[in-house]
Order: C-alpha cells, then sequence, then structure tokens
C-alpha cells in the first residue's frame, strides 16, 4: 500500500491533537507504519495547529508535503483556504463548515473571506458539514471534531468498527459514548 497522508488543520482548542491521535491509534491498530507530527502556529486558542498523519508499509517522513494530502480534513473554513495546497489533485476535503475569526480580524486589521466554500468546490472535492450544529444537538458541542472525522472515515479503507474500538481507547473514559455517538453521526451524514 502507499502511503497515505492525512492533514488535520484547525485553530487551537478544537481538537486537533485529539483527532490525529485517534487517527494514528487506527493506523496502528491496523498493522500499519505511522508518523504523527504536530505544528503549532500561536498554540493558545485562536491560532493555528497542524498535525500531520501518516501511514502504510514503511513511512520515513512525519510531514506532508504541498499537494501530497489525500485527506485534508479541515476544522474551520479559513483554515481549509490556508491549507488547500497541501490537498493532491484527487485529494478530499472534509471541513465543518464554521467561521472563527482570526485576530487580524477581530482587531479589524484584515476581512474574513467571503464565498471560502465555493471557491473551493470549484477546484476540489469538498465534503462540508455543519459539526458543531450536530455536536450541539447531542448536547456537547466539544465532540464536532469527532463528528467531523466520522465524515473523513468514509474516505479511508479502515472498518466503522476498528473505528470505534480506537475511539474508545483514545478519548478520555468519561467520553467514551458521547464521542462513539458523535463519530456515528458524522459517518451516517457523510
Amino acid at each position: 500500500m502507499a502511503t497515505k497522508n492525512i492533514m488535520i488543520v484547525g485553530v487551537g482548542g478544537q481538537g486537533t491533537l485529539l483527532t490525529s491521535r485517534v487517527l494514528g491509534g487506527l493506523a496502528i491498530h491496523a498493522g500499519y507504519d505511522v508518523k504523527l507530527s504536530e505544528v503549532h502556529g500561536m498554540a493558545q486558542r485562536g491560532g493555528s495547529v497542524v498535525t500531520y498523519v501518516r501511514y502504510g508499509e514503511s513511512v520515513a517522513e512525519p510531514i506532508v508535503e504541498e499537494g501530497q494530502a489525500d485527506v485534508l480534513i479541515a476544522f474551520e473554513r479559513l483554515e481549509a483556504l490556508r491549507y488547500i495546497h497541501f490537498l493532491k489533485e484527487d485529494g478530499v476535503l472534509i471541513v465543518n463548515d464554521q467561521r472563527i475569526d482570526p485576530i487580524t480580524v477581530v482587531t479589524g486589521a484584515a476581512e474574513y473571506p467571503e464565498g471560502i466554500l465555493e471557491g473551493l468546490r470549484k477546484e476540489h472535492k469538498v465534503y462540508a458539514v455543519d459539526a458543531m450544529k450536530e455536536a450541539k444537538e447531542m448536547g456537547n458541542s466539544k465532540v464536532f471534531n469527532i463528528i467531523v472525522l466520522g465524515v473523513a472515515a468514509q474516505h479511508m479503507n479502515f472498518t466503522k468498527e476498528d473505528w470505534l474500538t480506537v475511539i474508545e481507547k483514545t478519548v478520555p473514559p468519561k467520553t467514551v459514548e458521547i464521542n462513539k455517538k458523535a463519530f456515528m453521526k458524522g459517518y451516517e451524514l457523510a
């Protein structure tokens, strides 16, 4: 199997790191060699956080190069736009349809771009989900990242059972049930 390159991008505090740990755990569970790499912009809430998950028979480098991501998972629209150049031509973008204003927009130094998803759809396969709305309806806004992961799971070659097993082993014990429900919600929305 050729090495699979997954990139997860978001804003500090959105669960990017937990999501990459679930994905890395899943690849290990399936018997692959796995490399994880985390790149923090401003690690405080509001700054970009990027994680790379690469898995395959033998993976040398932890970093995904531009134009090499098979799947780009973005927890916010502007982050999707910011990192889209990492997606390979036939890659898939899974995006949480949410707007979080970066500090430059909050302070008035920049404007939040309009029509991000429409623009991205012109050149890429885009699957958008309002995961925050879905998570709030489930009663826990913190699980929105696992809903997004459920959507992304449809574009990776692991079984639903494997995903649920690894989620159970990875998330905090008190949150296992809500996270499994969140995953299934995303999986069914895909």
